[in-house]
């Protein structure tokens, strides 16, 4: 028999997750703690030359700055594929007429209680009158240059290379 959940207790309230814990039918002892947190998106963005567009920005969890997608957290009220079109636009100053869901993952299912929709923009142009968003770096990689940097580690967000497999699986994406 498959445990359900017989109780939530919201152990953690902030204003960017809530720590709950969750206690299972039949099973004694402490429960389970998950991490609620809103979903977020990341987008595969393509110029028309092929480029791929990536942000170079600090993360103060690992302390570095780190190369990735352009990616942010869906408003309440907002969707998923609004939320891409705009992340980009904000992120990087890239401008995508339309999204294609590529796919939607769950980052962490052992510990976040949450989901990653992962969409493709194809033939993204660079908006002259937008600037990316403060503390964002915009980096504009060819195909080879960023499977280059999945081999040598210098792009290892793990959920943003997840998204660039399933790209590639699709048929959205050739890495060289």
């Amino acid at each position: 028999m498959t445990p359900t959940i017989a109780r939530r207790d919201e152990v953690l309230k902030t204003p960017f997750f809530s720590l709950v814990g969750k206690h299972l039918t039949g099973v004694d002892g402490d429960p389970y703690y998950a991490l609620e947190l809103p979903d977020y998106v990341s987008i595969v963005a393509q110029t028309k030359s092929g480029d791929i567009v990536l942000v170079k920005q600090y993360r103060p969890a690992v302390e570095t700055v780190t190369l990735e997608l352009p990616a942010g957290v869906v408003d309440a009220g907002g969707t998923p594929d609004e939320t891409a079109i705009r992340e980009l636009k904000e992120e990087t100053g890239f401008v995508a007429d339309r999204v294609t869901l590529v796919g939607c993952l769950k980052p962490d299912t052992g510990r976040l209680a949450n989901r990653m929709w992962v969409y493709f923009a194809p033939d993204v142009v660079r908006d002259a009158s937008a600037a990316p968003e403060s503390g964002m770096e915009v980096v504009v990689q060819t195909t080879e240059q960023l499977s280059r940097s999945l081999t040598d580690g210098t792009f290892d967000h793990a959920l943003h290379v997840a998204a660039l497999l399933l790209a590639v699986q699709l048929g959205h994406l050739s890495l060289s």
